[in-house]
């Protein structure tokens, strides 16, 4: 009997649910369907279209970066956003989401200023910050 603990990750290209070896999760595991990386340190994007599927599947916490392409502080964070995604690899999904491209889940967690960060587990959000933050508060909010 295999008493190997596991955490599920959904695939941010295809939507698959992968079963990922716990200890394994900081090694860059690929999708078993399609190949794309899972938990490589770096942000996933997420639509209208993925949102729900994603968030629900995830077994790790997922946090999501509200943003658009016109915001200044939203372009100055994001850089702080990929550090402090690849400090907390294997441990928590970062991922993206574009409020003007992707308006209805902006719209029903109710994104009214960004940047702003949604902390998910199980899908539920259980916590929010608004305004740009350094790596070090992005973490500390992850964590």
């Amino acid at each position: 009997m295999d008493t190997e603990a596991r955490t599920l990750l959904a695939c941010p290209h295809c939507g698959a649910t992968n079963r990922v070896p716990s200890a394994r999760l900081a090694e860059d595991p690929v999708c078993g369907r399609c190949g794309t990386a899972l938990a490589d340190g770096h942000p996933v994007t997420l639509t209208d279209a993925n949102f729900d599927a994603f968030v629900r599947a995830s077994g790790l916490p997922v946090v999501v970066d509200f943003w658009a392409e016109w915001c200044g502080p939203c372009r100055m964070m994001a850089p702080q956003f990929e550090q402090a995604a690849a400090q907390l690899k294997g441990k928590v999904v970062f991922a993206k989401v574009n409020s003007d491209e992707n308006p209805q889940v902006s719209s029903r967690y109710g994104i009214r200023s960004i940047p702003t960060l949604l902390k998910l587990q199980g899908g539920q959000e259980v916590a929010r910050q608004s305004g740009a933050r350094p790596a070090a508060a992005i973490a500390q909010f992850a964590g």
